[in-house]
C-alpha cells in the first residue's frame, strides 16, 4: 500500500541516536512560588531541550543545555574556574515530574517539579517564537511515550490512547516565570498536553524570532539575571486568514478515495491552524485523461476544490493524523489547509488514493503498470528516511559546535561589504547613476564560480563580468569581457556557462544555435573554438558535457558515444564526479548514472514525475542531487548490501531488489504559502548545488527560488531532520547562486543588478518575519555588493 512511515517509528526506531526530539531555543527558569530565596531565577538565558536515552533500556532524560553567543564560548573556555557540570541539567523522564505544558502569551512553556527543592517549586523551559509548531507538539507526544514505557517497562508501540492520558497532569496551574501580570488572551489557551487527542489549534504561533545561538558542550557560565519586562505596547490589529470561496467539482469519471475528516485552515497573522469544519469528506477522483481534483465538502457544500498537482506540496504526518497542502486561488494568493483523520488506517486510505493521483499525473502511467521497484523507489522517495551512515551522535555535535548561527548585524554586515561600481567603460562614470539596468536593459543571468584563479563570472547580456574573492566577506571587480562575439563574428548573449581547463576557459551555449558549443579562451577574452553538437541531442545543459570528447573534425561527438543520447530519453541536465562518472537526468525525471560514456547506464533511477532542471554529484560519487521545480532529491548511489556492497552505482548495477533509497527535499507548506502570498510567484528552484572544495566534504546545498535563497545543512538532511533549512530573502528575485569553492560558509548571488558575496550566518530560520522581510540592498559603503550595469 502506498502510505509513508509512522512518524512515531522514524522518532524511535533508531536506536543509535541518543537524542530523541529537541527544541532547540528556549530559556530555563527556576520559580519558586513560595520560597524566601527569590520568587523565581533564570538558569539559562539561551537553551536547547532533549529528550535523550539513556543507558537503560526504556529509561530516558529530559535535558536542559545551555547556547552560548559567537565568542563567549571562548572566553569561558579561558577562565580557570570553569565548571563543565552547569552547562546543562538532566532530568529522568518519570511521572513524578508532573511534566506539563500551557501556552502563556504565545510561547509554549513547559514545566515540572523540582524534586530537590522546597513544595511547590518547579523548573519551567520557555520555547523561543522560532521554534516550529510541529515540534513542540512531538516533544508532547515523545514525553507521554517516554514515561509510559518507564513506568511499564516495554514498547509504547501497543499503548492505547487511555494509557497514555495518566501521564498528563492537570492537577496544578503553571505560574508565570516572573510575577508579572499575564495577559488575559493568554488564560485563554489550555495545555495541550492535556488534551486527549492534539487539535490543529493546539499548533503555537511562530512570531518574530530570538537570535540564534550555538550550543556549548559541558562548559560553565554562572545564571544570568532576569531580563527586565519591556514596557506594554498596543497589539495591532491583524485581519484573520479567511477561507476563499470553493470551487465546483468537476465531472468525475473514477473516485480513487473518499474519506472523512476535519478541515483546518492555517491563519496567516497568528501562525495557528483553526478549525473550519467538524466533519468533511474529502474525495479524489479523476476528472479527465491523467487529471485528478481533490474535493472537500461540509453538509454537502463545497468547502475546498483544487487539482491534485505538485504545486499542492502534499505532506502527511501520521503522528498527528493530519495531511497538510496548499491551493492557490485565482489572483495567486496562497492558502494552506490541513485534514486530521479520526485514525492512522483512514488516513493510510486517503494517502494511497492521493499519491497515486499525484503520482499518474506526473508520468501519465496507471500506477498499476509501474514496475514494482519503480513503486517502491517513489514511495521511499515520500517517507521521512533516517539515511544509511547517517552522522553519529559525536559527528553531529562536532558539527554544531562549529557551526555559526549569528542574528543579522548592522545593515553592511549582514549583506557584505559594498564594491565600487563597474562597467564597459571605465572612462563613462555617469553610466552608473542609475545602477539598475544598463544601456540595453540587460540583467544578470548566468554564474559560474572557479575554483583555481578564485574567480567569479557573471554573464549580463553579451558580457561576462569577472570578480576576484579578496577575502571570505568581499568581491573586487577586475574586468568586463565585452561582446562575447562566435569564431565568425556573430554576437550572442550565453544562456548556458561552464568552466573549463582549469578556469582557464568557459564552455557556452548560443540560445540561437543550440547544436554548437563554444570555448572562449578567458586570458585573451575571446572565443577560439566551436563545438558541433550531434542533431540527435537536444538543446539541454546535458549537451556542455560533450566537450570532453575527443577533437576530430565535423561533429565533436562521436557516433560510438551516441548510444544512450538519442532524443526520445530528452536529456535535460547532466553532472560528474572527480573520478569522471556521468549522471545524466532528463526532462522525464529519470536518472542514468555511467562510467564512461559509449555504453548503457550501469543503474537506472525511475521517475519521480517532475523534470529534472539540474543535477549536481558529490566528488566522490556517494550523493546526487537534483532539482526539480517543487523540490530537490537527493539519491545514495552507495550500495549497502548483495554482491555489489560498497559500489557506487556508477560502476556496478544495484541488485533488483536493492535500489537506492531518495529522499525529497521540500519547504514547509506553510513556509510555502507564506513565500507565495509575498511574491504571487509559485515555487520554482534554480539548480541546487554542493558546496565543493580540495579534499573537502559536501556538508550544504544551496538554491533560490524567486527572491528566496535556501540553504540544507546535508548532515542534518541525512539524518531526517524536521526543516534543516534556513532563507534568506531579497527585495529582487535571485538570478542565480553558489558557494565560494572551498567554502560552506560564503555563498556567491546574481541578482539583477548586483552581484554578492554573502555569509551563510546572514540565513535565517524561516519565519513570518524572515519570510516577509527583504534583505536591505546598499550601495558606496565599502567593497562587497556591486552595482553591475557593465
Amino acid at each position: 500500500m502506498f502510505m509513508l512511515r509512522n512518524l512515531g517509528k522514524y522518532i524511535f526506531g533508531d536506536n543509535t541516536k541518543q537524542d530523541i526530539i529537541q527544541l532547540d531555543a528556549g530559556q530555563l527558569y527556576i520559580v519558586r512560588p513560595n520560597s524566601v530565596k527569590g520568587y523565581s531565577e533564570c538558569i539559562f538565558k539561551d537553551a536547547q531541550a532533549t529528550i535523550r536515552r539513556t543507558s537503560t533500556t526504556y529509561h530516558y532524560q529530559l535535558v536542559i543545555q545551555r547556547a552560548y553567543e559567537e565568542g563567549e564560548e571562548q572566553l569561558l573556555d579561558d577562565a580557570e574556574d570553569s565548571d563543565d557540570t552547569k552547562d546543562e541539567k538532566e532530568f529522568l523522564l518519570d511521572e513524578t515530574l508532573h511534566l506539563r505544558s500551557t501556552i502563556r502569551d504565545g510561547q509554549a512553556v513547559f514545566a515540572w517539579r523540582d524534586l530537590s527543592g522546597d513544595p511547590g517549586d518547579l523548573y519551567e523551559f520557555i520555547c523561543d517564537t522560532s521554534v516550529q509548531p510541529s515540534a513542540i507538539q512531538t516533544f508532547e507526544t515523545v514525553s507521554l511515550r517516554c514515561q509510559y514505557e518507564r513506568k511499564f517497562n516495554k514498547s509504547h508501540d501497543h499503548a492505547t490512547e487511555s494509557e497514555l492520558q495518566q501521564f498528563v497532569f492537570t492537577d496544578s496551574s503553571i505560574p508565570p516565570a516572573s510575577p508579572t501580570t499575564i495577559s488575559p488572551a493568554a488564560s485563554e489557551f489550555s495545555s495541550p498536553i492535556s488534551s486527549p487527542r492534539p487539535t490543529a489549534n493546539d499548533e503555537f504561533a511562530t512570531p518574530p524570532k530570538m537570535s540564534s545561538r550555538r550550543l556549548r558542550s559541558n562548559k560553565n557560565q554562572s545564571p544570568e539575571p532576569e531580563p527586565e519586562p519591556e514596557s506594554p505596547q498596543k497589539t495591532p490589529v491583524v485581519k484573520k486568514t479567511v477561507a476563499p470561496k470553493a470551487q465546483e467539482a468537476p465531472e468525475s469519471f473514477e473516485t480513487l478515495c473518499k474519506e472523512d475528516a476535519q478541515l483546518h485552515l492555517f491563519d496567516m497573522s497568528t501562525q495557528l491552524f483553526y478549525m473550519l469544519e467538524e466533519e468533511v469528506t474529502a474525495t479524489v477522483s479523476e476528472v479527465g485523461k491523467w487529471q485528478y481534483w481533490l474535493q472537500i465538502e461540509a453538509a454537502g457544500k463545497p468547502a475546498v476544490g483544487t487539482p491534485v498537482i505538485a504545486d499542492m506540496n502534499p505532506v502527511f504526518n501520521f503522528d498527528y493524523k493530519s495531511f497538510v497542502f496548499n491551493y492557490y486561488d485565482k489572483a495567486g494568493s496562497a492558502y494552506s489547509y490541513l485534514l486530521r483523520f479520526a485514525d492512522i488506517e483512514t488516513e493510510e486510505r486517503f494517502q494511497e488514493g492521493l499519491m497515486r493521483a499525484l503520482w499518474e499525473q506526473l508520468n501519465e502511467i496507471k500506477w498499476a503498470k509501474a514496475k514494482d521497484q519503480e513503486r517502491e523507489y517513489v514511495l521511499d522517495a515520500f517517507q521521512d528516511l533516517t539515511m544509511e551512515d547517517a552522522p553519529s551522535l559525536e559527528a553531529e555535535e562536532e558539527e554544531e559546535e562549529e557551526e555559526e548561527y549569528y542574528e543579522d548585524a548592522e545593515d553592511d554586515t549582514a549583506a557584505g561589504n559594498q564594491s565600487e561600481e563597474y562597467d564597459s567603460d571605465e572612462e563613462q562614470d555617469d553610466v552608473h547613476n542609475n545602477p539598475a539596468v544598463d544601456d540595453d536593459g540587460n540583467i544578470n543571468s548566468q554564474l559560474a564560480v572557479g575554483f583555481k584563479s578564485d574567480r567569479s563570472f557573471v554573464v549580463r547580456g553579451n558580457q561576462i563580468g569577472v570578480f576576484k574573492h579578496v577575502s571570505d566577506k568581499d568581491l573586487e571587480f577586475s574586468t568586463t569581457i565585452t561582446n562575447v562575439r562566435t569564431t565568425a563574428g556573430k554576437s550572442f548573449a550565453p544562456s548556458k556557462v561552464m568552466l573549463h581547463q582549469g578556469d582557464s576557459s568557459m564552455i557556452m551555449q548560443d540560445p540561437n544555435n543550440p547544436h554548437s558549443l563554444y570555448r572562449m579562451d578567458l586570458e585573451y577574452g575571446k572565443i577560439v573554438d566551436d563545438y558541433k553538437i550531434h542533431d540527435d541531442i537536444p538543446d539541454s545543459p546535458a549537451t556542455l558535457s560533450s566537450v570532453s570528447t575527443p577533437r576530430i573534425s565535423g561533429n565533436k561527438l562521436v557516433d560510438t558515444q551516441l548510444k544512450q543520447y538519442v532524443s526520445k530519453n530528452d536529456f535535460s541536465a547532466t553532472a560528474t564526479t572527480e573520478s569522471g562518472y556521468i549522471a545524466v537526468a532528463s526532462n522525464k525525471g529519470d536518472i542514468r548514472l555511467f562510467d564512461r560514456l559509449g555504453i548503457n547506464a550501469k543503474t537506472h533511477l525511475p521517475a519521480l514525475g517532475e523534470s529534472i532542471i539540474g543535477l549536481d554529484v558529490s566528488a566522490d560519487g556517494r550523493w546526487i542531487l537534483a532539482t526539480c521545480k517543487t523540490y530537490l532529491l537527493l539519491v545514495d548511489a552507495l550500495q549497502h548490501d548483495g554482491k555489489n556492497e560498497g559500489e557506487l552505482g556508477f560502476k556496478k548495477s544495484f541488485p533488483k531488489d536493492s535500489k537506492p533509497k531518495p529522499r525529497r527535499l521540500t519547504l514547509n507548506p506553510m513556509h510555502v504559502a507564506q513565500m507565495q502570498n509575498e511574491t504571487k510567484a509559485p515555487l520554482s528552484f534554480t539548480s541546487a548545488k554542493f558546496n565543493t572544495g580540495l579534499e573537502a566534504n559536501e556538508t550544504a546545498i544551496i538554491t533560490s527560488t524567486g527572491p528566496f535563497m535556501v540553504t540544507w545543512n546535508l548532515r542534518r538532511v541525512i539524518q531526517g531532520r524536521k526543516d534543516p533549512y534556513q532563507i534568506k530573502r531579497y527585495a529582487e528575485t535571485v538570478m542565480a547562486d553558489n558557494f565560494r569553492f572551498g567554502s560552506d560558509k560564503n555563498v556567491i548571488v546574481a541578482l539583477p543588478n548586483q552581484v554578492e558575496l554573502v555569509q551563510k550566518q546572514s540565513f535565517k530560520k524561516p519565519t513570518r518575519e524572515s519570510i516577509a522581510t527583504p534583505v536591505r540592498q546598499l550601495r558606496n559603503r565599502g567593497n562587497g555588493i556591486v552595482d553591475s550595469p557593465y
